[in-house]
């Protein structure tokens, strides 16, 4: 499946905590805080638990969005979209 993981994380160090594991994961980073990939059940499951031990549940969010390929392609993107200094031709693969 694709996933985008999107998250607002206060803590400096679980936030790049969590961003290596998004990249560990096979994620490509889109944002500074939005990831985009191509990841498996077992791997997304894996990648919740070791988010969820990271986060203060009170104050962070983390959002985790599967989606298929024919839905990604139908995504509308505007303006900028992509943050040029940090998209791979990864991710831009996955638009085609």
């Amino acid at each position: 499946m694709i996933a985008w993981v999107l998250y607002d994380i206060s803590n400096d160090n679980a936030r790049n905590k969590v961003s290596k594991l998004c990249l560990k994961a096979g994620l490509h980073r889109v944002q500074y805080s939005c990831f985009l990939g191509e990841i498996d059940s077992n791997r997304k499951d894996s990648l919740e638990l070791q988010i969820e031990g990271l986060i203060d549940i009170e104050k962070d969010s983390v959002y985790i969005f599967p989606m298929s390929k024919d839905e990604l392609q139908r995504t509308t993107l505007l303006g900028q979209a992509f943050d040029k200094d940090l998209i791979t031709s990864s991710v831009k693969a996955l638009f085609i």
